[in-house]
C-alpha cells in the first residue's frame, strides 16, 4: 500500500488514470488481493476514487485538499500530545531531543542524509506521540493516516531538495524541539499549542508543493 500511495501522491499516475487490479498487481509482484486492500485504504483516505463498476480512478490533488487534510491531523496530533504529555518516555524524549540538535548545529554537508536524519526524527517523535496517548482508538487512526502524511511530507520534501533549499528541514527540528520542552515540562497545553503550530506550518510547505506535483502529472499525461 505504501508504494502505491508514494507513486499517486508523487504524480507517477495522471489524475483521471483508471488502475487496473491485474497490472497493479504484476507492478508491485504481488497478488490480487493486497491490490485490492490498498485500493479501499486508498479510497479512504480521499487519494482515488471507487465509483461503480468503473474500477479505481487517481484523484486530482489540490492544495485545499491538503490543507483539509492537514485540519483533521491537527486535531488529532493536538489531542495525542495532550494525552502523552506526563505519560511519555523521558529517556525517548532525550535521545531526540540530543538528535535533533545535533542536526541543528552540525548539519550534514550532504542534501540526502540531512532529509534522512529528519526523516527518522519526524518518524519517531509522531509515532512516540501517538503510542503514548493512552488512546487505542486514537493511536490507530494516527497509524492508519500516517502513511498520507508522510507521503505529502516526503514529496515537500523532494521539492525543497530539488530547489537546494532545506531550510524547513531545520525549521521543523526546532518545532519538534518546542513541542519536546512541553513534554518535558509536563505542559499539555503548550505542548498542544507547539504540535498545532507545527501541523500548521507543515500545511503551509506541503501546499506549497503541490504545483510542482501537478506539472509532474501533467508531464505524465503527454
Amino acid at each position: 500500500m505504501q508504494s502505491l500511495l508514494a507513486d499517486v501522491v508523487h504524480g507517477r499516475f495522471r489524475p483521471g488514470a483508471h488502475l487496473v487490479t491485474q497490472e497493479l498487481a504484476a507492478r508491485f509482484g504481488v497478488s490480487h488481493t493486497p491490490i485490492r486492500e490498498a485500493l479501499m485504504t486508498l479510497a479512504g483516505m480521499g487519494v482515488i476514487d471507487l465509483p461503480p463498476n468503473c474500477g479505481a480512478i487517481v484523484k486530482r490533488i489540490t492544495p485545499r485538499e491538503v490543507r483539509e487534510i492537514c485540519q483533521v491531523r491537527r486535531a488529532l496530533e493536538c489531542e495525542a500530545v495532550r494525552r502523552a504529555c506526563g505519560r511519555i518516555d523521558a529517556d525517548e524524549l532525550r535521545v531526540l531531543e540530543s538528535a535533533l540538535q545535533q542536526m541543528l548545529t552540525s548539519r550534514p554537508r550532504r542534501a540526502a542524509r540531512f532529509v534522512e536524519q529528519a526523516r527518522a526524527a519526524d518518524n519517531r517523535l509522531h509515532d512516540l506521540i501517538a503510542d503514548s496517548s493512552g488512546n487505542r482508538f486514537l493511536a490507530n487512526e494516527l497509524n492508519r493516516l500516517k502513511t498520507l502524511f508522510r507521503a505529502f511530507r516526503d514529496v515537500a520534501w523532494e521539492h525543497a531538495e530539488a530547489q537546494k533549499n532545506l531550510d524547513r528541514l531545520s525549521e521543523e527540528a526546532r518545532e519538534h524541539l518546542a513541542i519536546i520542552a512541553a513534554l518535558n515540562a509536563g505542559d499539555a497545553r503548550k505542548a498542544a499549542q507547539a504540535m498545532a503550530r507545527h501541523i500548521r506550518s507543515g500545511a503551509h510547505y506541503w501546499s506549497a508543493a503541490m504545483p510542482n506535483l501537478h506539472s509532474r502529472q501533467e508531464g505524465n499525461q503527454r
